[in-house]
């Protein structure tokens, strides 16, 4: 077994960047390389670069999140995006959806030792809790599965006039112009991509924006998603 290598120290920007919460964002590196390495969450090679490549390159996606707005952090696994931003963001209610156990649990430990009650973490896949969860204002997603695939997943979730932010790499040019179909059949009317992080991060965070309008998913989710309305109504209603 690989042994994790030694956490480096917080660069300076990140005190800058987690402000009051700077003490649980160190905490919370130190899961990730100590519990999260030890569960298979991340690889130990992430271990020193966890800062820079991935603290600091999700809690930036901050600047580019309305304020008081829900979000659905999609295929959260370790956290990634969601509890940066959450860290950053107290003004929103962030729901952490994951389907695997194990990541599930390793989530709701960190939720609950670092005191995030704007927090909630779900166990379950996208299509599978469309109709059980409510709509919300913004999906979030990073390294879950190409454009086209995720916002199958991810646009069905978010309510009217909703957007879906996706931390992207080198590819996110590519992916928008290859997923320019399947994103109009979701009922997408803008997409944008966006360089968040000056001066906290090099190179600066990739984010993909794809904003819905009043039909989230298109007619092909319309009538699922009414159907699963229905059904849970009719459940609460036993």
């Amino acid at each position: 077994m690989t042994e994790a290598a030694e956490l480096p120290p917080a660069p300076e920007q990140a005190r800058d960047v987690f402000g009051d919460r700077f003490a649980d964002a160190v905490r919370y590196a130190e899961l990730l390389a100590e519990a999260g390495v030890r569960r298979g969450l991340i690889g130990p090679r992430e271990v020193p670069r966890l800062w820079e490549r991935h603290l600091l390159n999700c809690a930036v996606l901050s600047e580019v999140v309305p304020e008081g707005v829900t979000v659905c952090d999609v295929g959260s696994g370790a956290g990634l995006p969601g509890i940066p931003l959450a860290l950053v963001r107290e003004d929103l209610k962030i729901t952490l959806l994951e389907p695997l156990l194990r990541r599930t649990n390793f989530l709701t430990e960190v939720v609950e030792l670092l005191g995030l009650d704007h927090v909630t973490v779900v166990r379950g896949r996208a299509e599978e809790v469309m109709g059980k969860l409510p709509p919300v204002h913004v999906v979030t997603a990073r390294a879950v599965a190409p454009l086209d695939r995720l916002a199958t997943w991810g646009i069905p979730l978010l309510r009217p006039y909703g957007e879906m932010l996706a931390l992207k790499g080198d590819t996110a040019e590519e992916e928008l112009k290859a997923a320019a179909t399947a994103l109009s059949k979701l009922g997408a009317v803008e997409t944008s991509i966006l360089h968040v992080g000056e001066g906290v991060v090099d190179p600066m965070s990739t984010v993909v924006r794809v904003e819905v309008g009043e039909s989230p998913g298109g007619v092909r989710f319309a009538a699922k998603r009414a159907k699963a309305a229905r059904t849970g109504r009719a459940r609460r209603r036993r």
